[in-house]
């Protein structure tokens, strides 16, 4: 029973939240940081290439740890490290690379443009409503 929350970027900038549950969810359940998968997964046509994600308490995953547990690790620089001193470093709970059930978030980024979604009829009616008052 995997629940994600997608968060895609596209090569313009542009992000968009998806979230896939169950079923859904099984082609992500195992794939590590810096592969590529099928758009397909959420309704796209091209690649996605994983690139971070966290776990439901915020514990974000590292590029750099293997496997899918909760590791305790010493950090000079880069994710999950903020605001380190030169020559300072930390032990910091990380996440490893590998998707698991207990992941909460994925960061993706896909290969072409995100699909403009054109504004329904509703939400325009609701502006010139707004403006007449």
């Amino acid at each position: 029973m995997a629940n994600f929350k997608l968060t895609i970027s596209d090569i313009k900038g542009k992000s968009v939240s998806k979230e896939l549950k169950d079923s859904d969810a099984n082609p992500l359940l195992g794939l590590q940081l810096g592969n590529e998968t099928d758009a397909s997964v959420v309704g796209l046509t091209g690649k996605l290439k994983l690139t971070g994600g966290s776990d439901k308490s915020g514990v974000p995953m590292r590029n750099d740890v293997h496997g899918a547990a909760r590791k305790k690790v010493l950090l000079s620089k880069g994710v999950g490290l903020q605001d380190a001193e030169y020559g300072q470093r930390k032990r910091k709970l990380m996440r490893g690379n590998t998707i698991s059930e207990e992941i909460y978030q994925v960061n993706c980024k896909f290969d072409g443009e995100l699909p403009v979604e054109a504004p329904t009829e509703e939400s325009t009616e609701e502006k010139t409503e707004d403006k007449k008052e």
